[in-house]
């Protein structure tokens, strides 16, 4: 159950973020601008760069510290979305998103420690120990945050007793594994940001028939065109649920997400369905579900639907916030660029209170 670096950075930036391939234009990650404000004033933080091994791999990462702390601190690891996304939030597709990095800020202005890291195959990690055609399995990423959570608890600012999981869009996912997989300092507290709530590949046929059907009402595809990628998609997804072989002679589209290099990732983290996922969170454990009513990624039925297998959650909709948790503004005149506009400002007071009632 494998597949290589270079399939896995292709794969998961075609099914979660922009498919450009055929529809004209793209706007960041498929989100109308924003106007922009004043940025908030930095917080006191001291940030160290820091690295830890998984496996053959060295992983490099950013360890921020609140000034001025007294006493050992409250510690968050944060998680990246898909694709080959660094520590800060940030890939080629969209390098100022600076989703991790503000989450990073917010906790730090809330006296929480965090760490945050460059999975493999994106920021300084890179490739690390590996060739980019090297096969690698769901296990490593996996890995990577045992490890990475392993790392955060060995710091002697962190209260081990006092520890949370923060994941952006499909590191949701890996936040909510983490309950099963980490045995020692499990975390107390998940924070779960613009969280998938459908099984994955329910998620990539939707992002995919709106992308068709937008290329479609554009004049980008034909109408047969986009039924027959329509119906391809869906061919594919039934097949690799049913355990078969997948169909050959895919459009060069959307041939990429149905690879057979990549079906055996595609089932595990298909199998894995989040409602399934949440139901298995201790009762102990309390979450925080950060969601953007501009999120054009991630829809309010899918943030529903994982709330119904979540015991001890709280919910906070950031009215006009994106999938990355910036202002989105589509008047004219507005800014477009991800650094001009600003970070919901509904963020740090939900994450205030979150962990107000809960640490």
């Amino acid at each position: 159950m494998s597949r290589s670096l270079a399939v896995i950075r292709r794969c998961l930036v075609l099914a979660l973020g922009c498919l450009a391939l055929f529809v004209t234009g793209c706007a960041p990650q498929g989100d109308p601008p924003s106007q922009t404000t004043s940025p908030a004033p930095a917080p006191a933080v001291t940030e160290h760069d820091i690295t830890f091994t998984s496996g053959p791999d060295t992983l490099h990462g950013t360890f921020a510290v609140p000034d001025n702390a007294d006493g050992p601190l409250p510690g968050a690891l944060i998680i990246s979305g898909s694709g080959p996304t660094d520590r800060d939030g940030n890939s080629e597709a969209r390098p100022n998103a600076d989703t991790n990095a503000n989450l990073a800020r917010v906790l730090a202005q809330a006296g929480v420690a965090s760490l945050r890291y460059d999975k493999l195959g994106s920021g300084e990690t890179g490739h690390a120990s590996r060739s980019p055609d090297e096969p690698v399995g769901y296990d490593v990423f996996e890995s990577e945050m045992i490890h990475a959570y392993a790392r955060l608890a060995s710091q002697p600012e962190i209260d081990t007793s006092r520890l949370l999981v923060v994941g952006h869009s499909e590191g949701s996912i890996f936040a909510l594994r983490s309950t099963h997989v980490i045995d020692e300092h499990p975390p107390t507290g998940l924070i779960l940001v613009a969280p998938v709530g459908d099984r994955y590949l329910d998620l990539i046929d939707r992002q995919l028939t709106e992308r068709i059907r937008t290329a479609e009402s554009q004049g980008a595809l034909d109408a047969p065109t986009a039924t027959k990628w329509l119906s391809d998609t869906r061919y594919s997804v039934a097949r690799l649920r049913a355990g078969e072989s997948l169909p050959e002679d895919l459009p060069p589209q959307i041939e990429p997400l149905f690879n057979p290099s990549v079906a055996p990732f595609l089932r595990q983290i298909d199998a894995m369905d989040p409602v399934r996922l949440a139901q298995q969170v201790p009762s102990e454990v309390n979450s925080l579900v950060l969601w953007g009513t501009a999120d054009s990624q991630v829809t309010e039925s899918e943030v529903d639907r994982l709330m119904t297998g979540l015991s001890n959650a709280r919910r906070v909709d950031l009215e006009g916030a994106d999938h990355i948790l910036r202002m989105y503004d589509d008047s004219p005149g507005a800014a477009v660029l991800d650094e001009d506009r600003p970070f919901s400002p509904d963020v740090a007071p939900a994450v205030r209170r979150f962990l107000n009632e809960s640490l």
